[in-house]
């Protein structure tokens, strides 16, 4: 017994699906992001945890999460400071490291999703 089966290949809407769906990706990983990190802000009056934000450049596939006071950096890397329980200094740059696998699987899924 003999089957044939014709399938049409259209790259472009492959590429275009891929694009939409690594971009979803990106922008929802670096809000995962933007919310672990805001958990581990130090907080005083809360105008540095609310002063982050998460964006996205859908041409170069990039995201970026900002802190933006006055004493945003000094507060991430003075290792010195003092903070409550559960707020740090690198409180971006540790769960940058802690959730890059989640990140991936957050961006990996978005891809397969819009492939369907």
């Amino acid at each position: 017994m003999t089957q044939r089966v014709r399938i049409r290949w259209n790259p472009q809407a492959a590429t275009g699906r891929t694009r939409t769906g690594a971009a979803r990706g990106v922008r929802l990983a670096v809000e995962h992001l933007l919310q672990v990190s805001r958990a581990r802000v130090p907080i005083e009056e809360g105008t540095l945890e609310r002063s982050g934000t998460a964006t996205i450049d859908e041409q170069e596939l990039t995201g970026a999460v900002a802190y933006d006071t006055p004493y945003a950096v000094r507060q991430h890397e003075d290792m010195t400071l003092r903070h409550d329980a559960g707020r740090s200094a690198k409180y971006l740059e540790q769960p940058l490291g802690e959730e890059a696998a989640t990140m991936q699987q957050i961006i990996a899924a978005q891809v397969r999703r819009a492939l369907r």
